[in-house]
């Protein structure tokens, strides 16, 4: 179903919040759980021993690491879609498969983009999708999957950015759980915690241009370089 032209915020329905649910959800089949982003060795090192301590490492990835970046990268593929422009979404969608630190980060992106979109065209199609496959034939980056597949659905950018940074948050709060391991009370303290930062990404991203998006989250991306070797492994990444 492809919406002729995209909703307002003020616009912003139930049918838009119904299919963010179920996009942005764990049990969307797109393997999200399998990753953890380096996280898995920032736990072994001792980096991330605690909430705290997990709340301090992700407060970093959100706003200066994976999780800026990646939200940047989402708007503008959003806006690229929703504008018709097949040039624009290239380049962002190539940006996002080369702006990556390490092979497990490119394996995570790309793995979980190309999960997303072949299971949304299964299920919810529209044809931004195809408009994806015609503007790049590369590896497609999570971000851009989504991002397009919102701006097919006509669901504003805005709602639907800041749906897709809480699900990465709360995706890495799940697998900080499961390896530290954390209480899932003090799992939802650090993602309660983490809002303000999450607000403050998307509101930046929003206003990013495509050349200036960049990183700073040095340690996390070594974190997921020195996962790749890491003697035993839960996840992917």
């Amino acid at each position: 179903m492809d919406a002729t032209t995209p909703a307002t915020e003020a616009e912003f329905d139930a049918a838009a919040l119904y299919r963010l649910m179920a996009w942005l959800s764990p049990a969307y089949p797109v393997g999200a759980f399998s990753y953890s982003g380096g996280i898995e060795w920032a736990v072994e090192a001792g980096d991330i021993k605690d909430a705290p301590t997990l709340q301090a490492w992700l407060a970093v990835m959100i706003g200066e690491g994976s999780g800026f970046s990646d939200a940047a990268l989402f708007v503008h593929a959003h806006r690229a879609v929703a504008a018709g422009d097949n040039a624009a979404l290239r380049g962002a969608a190539e940006l996002a498969a080369a702006y990556v630190a390490s092979k497990e980060r490119l394996l995570e992106t790309t793995t979980q983009g190309r999960a997303f979109v072949e299971a949304t065209r299964a299920a919810w199609p529209c044809t931004a999708l195809a408009r994806l496959d015609a503007a790049w034939n590369g590896p497609i980056a999570l971000p851009i999957a989504v991002g397009a597949t919102c701006a097919g659905h006509g669901i504003p950018c805005g709602p639907s950015l800041h749906a897709f940074l809480q699900a990465v948050t709360a995706n890495w709060i799940s697998a900080a759980v499961r390896l530290v391991p954390l209480g899932q009370t003090d799992g939802q303290r650090v993602l309660a915690a983490l809002e303000p930062a999450v607000m403050t990404t998307a509101a930046r991203a929003l206003n990013t241009p495509l050349d200036e998006i960049g990183s700073c989250a040095f340690r996390a991306d070594l974190a997921t370089m020195r996962h790749e070797t890491q003697y035993t492994r839960l996840f992917r990444s």
